[in-house]
Formats: structure tokens, C-alpha cells, sequence
């Protein structure tokens, strides 16, 4: 199957997408994480083109192919700006009844279009974060922070040069000890690695993390989606969640007993077998189950 690189122009950039799959075929749209790029559901797709799906695969801000057209743009790592770029590029393409595939910070943007935007999705499946995990009155447990040692590292002026210059090698090791029993080809992590030499990628990392735990003043400037988020609307779609047991990051806790957050039907699913990468570790399984869901295959 054929798979094209194209662009499509929104109000602040110009994203890049992958598509491939049966022209006519029910919009499927799956979304990356952090450290990753859009190939890592390459092991998926197979089974969505036999299904008859149109995958759209956006590489969105701060990776590959998407370019800002203003240098005065902020380079945002918000949840809210993810996911205003999610929204962006679906309404860009005309997509409606869209399954949304999300990973990591793909599942962060994905809960946004859901909660904000349901109209454009048919179901979401949400895997390896949990929703609004950020929020004032959610007690961390211990464990917590010494999975988010990364993201607190960054705060630091050490940190930011790190992911400046050493971006490689902190993702290789992150790779690892978020999953420590994946044995990943080095061939698989450097087609990655590649998508992160956009200059933005250090600024917009930097910025993610340092916005989830510094909690700088709102102001006005801000996008609608990412004041709402700091009170997080339901998510108002149907919605799987698939959560791995051995995930050395955002570890299973975090996606637990978030029910009351979600108006439409509901699953949680834990997986035994795997650790923050479902999607490149266990490609079979994670179709399989997407497939389960709701009828979805």
C-alpha cells in the first residue's frame, strides 16, 4: 500500500502527514508520542488497510515535517496547544467519524478533541497516558515522581542543554527504562531519532514539561483548549484506554479510575506483556483489541 507524504495549511503552520490506505476509506487518525514520530504504527497499519481504513498519521508540532510559519510563534508544548493542532488538522482535511489513535502525547491531544470537539470523532483509543493526571487536587504517589524524573530534569538549565545538544542519547536511554524488556532495533529508534533535528523539538519539550509542573500564570494569550484543560472538561466520546502494566513512565496508576471523566461508553484495559510503546512492541495486539472495541474492525 502506498503510503504519501503530504501538508495541509492551518492558521499557524504547516503540518505534515502520512496517509495511506484505501481512498474512501473510514478516516482513521493516529497520533505520536514523545520520543517517537508517526512510524510507529507502522507495525498497524496492515491490519488497518485490510479493514479498509484511511490512516492519516500527522507528525504535528515539534517533530519531521511540520514548519511554523512565524518565528514569533510560541513554541508551545501545552496539552492544549496538542490539541489544538489535532483539531486544526481534522478540520483542515474535512474529517468527521474519525477514529483517533492516540499515543503518549497523542492520547493528551486526543482527550482535548474529545472533550472539546466530539463532533469529529467517532471513538477515541487512548493508550499509555491517563487524562487530566496534572490536576491540583490528583495526590502522586511516590513511584510517581521517580518515573517523571525526565520531565522535572528539564526545568533545570542542565536539563534544557541536554535536550539541546545530547537529544539522542536521552532518548535512548528513556526508550530503555520505559520499557525495559522491549529489545528495539537500532535501525527502528534512529528513523526516529531523525524526526527530532526540527529545531523546534528542544524548545516545545522544554516547554511541556515545564508548563505540567511549574504552572505558569494564565493569560489571555492562551488558546481556549488549554485554559479548559486545566479544569478538564468530560471527554465525550466512546472511549478505550489501554494501559501497560510494565510502562516506566507514565506508569498504570495514572489512567486508574478515571471513569467520571468520560460521558459516553467506556473501557479500561490493562496489558501485561509490555512497556511504554505498545504500538511499536506489541503491534498485533493493540489491533486486535482497537478491533474489538465497539465493533471497530
Amino acid at each position: 500500500m502506498i503510503t504519501l507524504t503530504e501538508f495541509v495549511r492551518t492558521k499557524d503552520s504547516d503540518i505534515g502527514y502520512e496517509v495511506s490506505g484505501p481512498e474512501g476509506g473510514a478516516p482513521l487518525v493516529a497520533v505520536r508520542g514523545w520520543p517517537d514520530d508517526p512510524r510507529c504504527w507502522s507495525g498497524l497499519l496492515p491490519a488497518w488497510h485490510d479493514a479498509r481504513y484511511r490512516v492519516y498519521r500527522p507528525y504535528l508540532r515539534g517533530i519531521g515535517l511540520p514548519r511554523f510559519r512565524s518565528d514569533d510563534k510560541m513554541r508551545s508544548g501545552r496539552i492544549g496547544a496538542l490539541g489544538h493542532d489535532l483539531a486544526c488538522f481534522l478540520e483542515a482535511l474535512d474529517l468527521y467519524q474519525v477514529s483517533l489513535v492516540g499515543h503518549d502525547w497523542g492520547t493528551r491531544a486526543g482527550y482535548v478533541v474529545g472533550a472539546l470537539f466530539p463532533q469529529r470523532v467517532a471513538r477515541l483509543v487512548a493508550m499509555s497516558a491517563g487524562y487530566a493526571t496534572n490536576r491540583a487536587d490528583v495526590q502522586l504517589s511516590w513511584p510517581l515522581p521517580h518515573a517523571y524524573w525526565s520531565e522535572w530534569f528539564v526545568a533545570t538549565e542542565r536539563g534544557r542543554r541536554a535536550i539541546h545538544e545530547d537529544r539522542r542519547l536521552l532518548a535512548r536511554y528513556l526508550w530503555r527504562s520505559w520499557s525495559p524488556e522491549w529489545e528495539f532495533q537500532v535501525a527502528e529508534f534512529a528513523q526516529a531519532a531523525d524526526a527530532w533535528d526540527n529545531d523546534d523539538w528542544p524548545h516545545i519539550t522544554a516547554h511541556a514539561y515545564l508548563h505540567r509542573w511549574a504552572k505558569p500564570r494564565v493569560t489571555p494569550a492562551m488558546t481556549t483548549s488549554s485554559v479548559a484543560c486545566s479544569n478538564p472538561p468530560p471527554v465525550r466520546v466512546p472511549t478505550l484506554v489501554l494501559h501497560i502494566a510494565h510502562d516506566g513512565d507514565n506508569l498504570p496508576e495514572t489512567s486508574a479510575n478515571k471513569s467520571a471523566l468520560f460521558t459516553a461508553e467506556y473501557e479500561r484495559i490493562a496489558l501485561p506483556d509490555a512497556g511504554h510503546f505498545p504500538p511499536r512492541e506489541t503491534p498485533d495486539q493493540v489491533a486486535d483489541l482497537i478491533f474489538s472495541h465497539q465493533g471497530g474492525g
